[in-house]
């Protein structure tokens, strides 16, 4: 691990979709993991930016996409975008997991509900 950077390439994904979304019943657009801890959560684009949320009350300060063909890195504290190290498999949630997800509880109106 390299905390100064607050990346850990051992530590796997939380799961396949964000872990507040799940836990209430909602929705995202997309996916991004913590690089030091694996927690997935939505995008700021979608309606509970967890993924911010969760840096933010963590302190872990760096994400990677976890969309299928996106490898980028982004530093919340620098707002810098950065090529970084391969993680603990799987890199993205499974390609036929539709996005925006789960389709099961996307609203009618769901583009109406983006940041």
């Amino acid at each position: 691990m390299d905390a100064k950077l607050g990346i850990d390439e051992s530590v796997p994904p939380s799961g396949t979709g964000c872990i507040e979304c799940e836990a209430g019943g909602g929705w995202w657009l997309h996916l991004r993991r913590c690089a030091q801890c694996g927690h997935i959560g939505c995008c700021d684009n979608s309606p509970g930016q967890h993924a911010t949320a969760h840096a933010e009350a963590s302190g872990h300060p760096v994400i990677r996409s976890f969309e299928p063909g996106e490898d980028w890195f982004f530093d919340y504290p620098s707002s810098s975008f950065f090529d970084g190290p391969d993680l603990e498999p799987p890199a993205h949630h499974p390609p036929g997991q539709g996005v925006p997800g789960p389709a099961s509880r996307l609203p009618g109106d769901w583009q109406d509900h983006l940041h």
